[in-house]
């Protein structure tokens, strides 16, 4: 299977400032797209928004909520939504805050325009710890597995410095790609075996019997990065992005809130 196609950042302003802000934040970001009173609105960015495509508004977040309503169907589904005023101070995670990845997004934007995100899903807070998990075919190469780390990291928002560790299942502790990977990074590379892995079983998005009679568990990279994610912090870990994979590796990030 080839790599996931990357979801196009659509940006929409509807006044003159907004239009400014709009093309502004686009110099800084790869693969956004500016849409500037996109005609007929309600129907246009509903077609955004079902196409997959993650959105900034810059506007009235009144608008966008009775635009997208229709078209909303749950925040595990959603592409994530972040609305701007027009003077570019705030920055708010509207849509599929925690399991989309807005709210991680919105700090990034945030950080781009030198504003102040606005979360206010659970534990905004704290600094949430990422983690990785790699499972890959024995000898997979390092680019490959580099690439596929890097795509996921861009669906997210993430940057390698987000990020604490590398990690997958104890039979791959002498893979020469994850290992080579995790010191060019230079980020810890740690394995678990199925029994630990097995702990985080019903956190999983998807479970492959075929993985579980091959290896024990369900799902290498998923496990593996929920359950370093629970042992670094000592709490309940939650999936960032769910298992992505090219035709030789997959790829998972989580989450976990310090104490």
């Amino acid at each position: 299977m080839n790599l996931p196609i990357k979801p196009v950042i659509r940006i929409v302003a509807l006044t003159e400032a907004g239009h400014r802000l709009a093309l502004h934040l686009q110099s800084q970001l790869e693969d956004a797209q500016v849409s500037y009173k996109p005609q007929p609105f309600k129907e246009t960015v509903q077609q955004f928004f079902e196409q997959g495509e993650r959105l900034i508004f810059i506007c009235a977040t009144g608008i966008v909520m009775r635009s997208l309503a229709p078209v909303i169907q749950d925040k595990y589904l959603d592409p994530p939504v972040l609305v701007l005023d027009e003077l570019g101070q705030f920055v708010i995670p509207l849509l599929s805050g925690h399991e989309g990845g807005a709210n991680d997004w919105a700090v990034n934007i945030a950080a781009l325009l030198d504003a102040q995100p606005v979360i206010t899903t659970a534990k905004p807070y704290l600094k949430p710890l990422y983690t990785v998990g790699m499972g890959c075919e024995r000898n997979c190469p390092e680019e490959e597995l580099e690439k596929l780390l890097l795509s996921c990291l861009e669906q997210t928002g993430l940057t390698l410095e987000q990020i604490d560790s590398i990690s997958s299942i104890d039979i791959k502790a002498d893979e020469v790609g994850l290992i080579r990977l995790a010191q060019k990074l230079n980020k810890p590379y740690q394995t678990w075996d199925k029994h630990q892995l097995g702990t985080v079983e019903n956190l999983l998005s998807t479970k492959s019997d075929y993985i579980f009679k091959t290896v024990g568990v369900y799902g290498v990279a998923e496990s593996a990065a929920l359950y370093t994610a629970q042992q670094a912090t000592g709490e309940t870990a939650e999936l960032l992005l769910n298992k992505h994979k090219t035709s030789k590796a997959t790829c998972a990030i989580a989450r976990s809130y310090p104490r």
